[in-house]
């Protein structure tokens, strides 16, 4: 559910500048991931909610935290889930032996749950290929029980797909049945977990998956479950519906409905009567859920909505203080005619090898390079400025993962490179990346050349065709052509074995430890927020070199404290 409010979230960001973080460039519009097909007809509708969005702050952050909260009450749900789901299948041992107690079902489900969570960093690949067949009997055996319910018990059970018996349900105690919405939720929760994974599986192998395997085991086994009931209504057990509040699973499906909404008018340009029908009927179908689900929170509903807010409040506050630092980093960013000038005013020595000096700019040079400058009076004889960017597109292709531009001359060698990610992809090894990153360079520097003399070309002035020696300056020109197209491949040659030698000198991985810190005039509300709650949480979270797997022998590090 969390990535279908994130997926809805990224298509209305890259169709709309409502990123708080400005850090588009022109080149991602070039992306083979952003062109969509658009509908032909232009509406003013889509053009005005659009303009509205991009000039609005309040509603760039309206929706960002309603993405949040989204994430965040899935979290939440999803902290109970994994542990209720354990329980209640251990509780099933207690069917065979009744000497087990229920200390005991609890002790041997948390060592289930430390089992399957300590297996999860090898990946949803492996796991996936470990759990399948176990899922696949588990799925068939509760079809195959669900039908032998049926045959055996009540075969009448499937006149309760008949529309007006919900009415009849409702007409005899409507309390009793709006009370009963919050258990009916449970059925639906599971389904939506299955379209969570699409970050993992492809549509086509959970469309088979779930209309081949899942949904008619659930089917049988729900049904089987009701004629089985028929026959003994005593052995109804409500544990697992007391223990299981929905009430965060209801939430995202109301913020979904709500992006889902903006993106038909702004996006798919939808006939307006059309979404009208559409939120009357799906607001109305959820809200009348989520008045049912409130109903538990006193008895454990408040769990997990307690689990969002704080989950929300982390998320909002490191979003806060990303998006200071980074307007802080532009706002401090170094120009290149000062960046040039600071070899000749600092004495700065050239040493072989290859620099690559991360920052979140995407454009210009950040403040941090000055200050390695003054600190380390020295440069890499090849210096790249790396920027990872993470676009609103579900993956990038190979070929266009990497943008290359020079700063300054190219006598400098110093280059800036974007390295783009969609959200559905994960970053090689070190060594992988390293090696894509120079082989791109390489290319860039190749093609650098063949556009540069292609520009020159069509600067130089064309020759008179009446004139009568035009056969010799034709000749001229050719052998003219001739002489550029040498020496460029003589230039070109020369960079790449520059490059090359350099490379066998070694990579060094520059990187800024960065300490914020609110400014003294700041408020109380905000000196906590930056200098107390961030400050913990960066603390605690994955260093800088952990997750670009930076090998610690070639990271160089200089400390510089943001005042925000």
């Amino acid at each position: 559910m969390a990535g279908g409010t994130f997926a809805l979230y990224s298509l209305i960001c890259r169709h709309a500048k409502v990123s708080v973080v400005p850090n588009q460039q022109a080149e991602d519009r070039e992306l083979s991931s952003y062109k969509l097909p658009l509908p032909s007809r232009e509406l003013k509708r889509a053009l005005k909610i659009k303009e509205a969005l991009e000039k609005s702050n309040a509603a760039k952050t309206i929706l960002l935290i309603l993405a949040l909260l989204g994430t965040s009450m899935v979290i939440g749900d999803g902290v109970l889930t994994p542990c209720i789901s354990v329980l209640s299948a251990v509780q099933g041992i207690r069917q065979v032996d009744k000497s087990i107690s229920q200390e005991a079902v609890a002790m041997i489900s948390v060592a289930i749950l430390v089992m399957l969570f300590s297996v999860q960093r090898f990946g949803t690949q492996k796991v996936g290929y470990a759990f399948a067949p176990a899922i696949l009997i588990w799925y068939s055996s509760i079809a195959f029980i669900g039908i032998y319910n049926i045959v055996k018990y009540d075969t009448t059970v499937f006149r309760a797909f008949y529309p007006k018996y919900i009415f009849e349900y409702f007409r005899r105690d409507s309390q009793r049945a709006w009370i009963s919405l919050g258990g009916i939720v449970l059925c639906v929760t599971g389904t939506e977990a299955m379209f969570a994974d699409l970050g993992h599986f492809s549509v086509r192998s959970i469309q088979i998956a779930f209309t081949g395997i899942v949904y008619p085991a659930l089917i049988c086994a729900y049904v089987g479950q009701a004629a089985y009931l028929r026959e003994f209504p005593q052995n109804v057990s409500d544990t697992f519906y007391k223990s299981t509040p929905s009430i965060a699973v209801v939430g995202v499906m109301i913020v979904t409905s709500s992006f889902l909404t903006l993106v038909m008018l702004m996006i798919w340009q939808t006939h307006l009567l059309l979404v009208v029908i559409f939120v009357t009927v799906f607001g109305a179908i959820e809200f009348t859920y989520f008045s049912a689900v409130l109903y538990k929170f006193p008895q454990g509903g408040y769990l997990p909505t307690a689990f969002a807010a704080v989950l929300l409040f982390v998320m909002y506050v490191w979003h806060y203080v990303h998006v200071k630092r980074y307007a802080y980093e532009v706002e401090h960013k170094v120009s290149t005619e000062h960046m040039l000038s600071l070899g000749s005013s600092l004495d700065v020595t050239k040493v072989p090898g290859i620099g690559l000096l991360y920052t979140e700019l995407a454009q210009g040079v950040p403040a941090i390079f000055e200050h390695f400058m003054r600190n380390l009076p020295a440069r890499h004889s090849v210096l790249v400025f790396v920027c990872v960017k993470y676009l609103p597109v579900n993956t990038i292709p190979a070929e266009e993962r990497f943008v290359f531009r020079r700063i300054g001359p190219k006598e400098h060698k110093i280059y800036r490179c974007v390295a783009r990610y969609g959200y559905r992809d994960t970053r090689t090894g070190n060594v992988e990346f390293e090696n894509q990153l120079l082989e791109s360079l390489r290319e860039f520097i190749e093609f650098d050349y063949i556009r540069t003399n292609d520009i020159n070309r069509q600067s130089q002035p064309e020759g008179n065709s009446s004139n009568s020696g035009e056969s010799i300056v034709n000749i001229e020109a050719a052998s003219e052509n001739e002489v550029m197209k040498a020496c460029r491949m003589v230039r070109v040659n020369e960079e790449l074995e520059f490059l090359e030698n350099a490379r066998k000198s070694g990579v060094v991985y520059l990187l800024g430890d960065s300490e914020v810190i609110a400014n003294k005039d700041s408020s109380l509300f905000k000196r906590f927020i930056v200098n107390f709650a961030y400050n913990i949480l960066r603390r605690n979270c994955r260093k800088g070199q952990a997750a670009l797997e930076i090998p610690h022998k070639n990271l160089l590090q200089v400390g510089m404290t943001y005042y925000i």
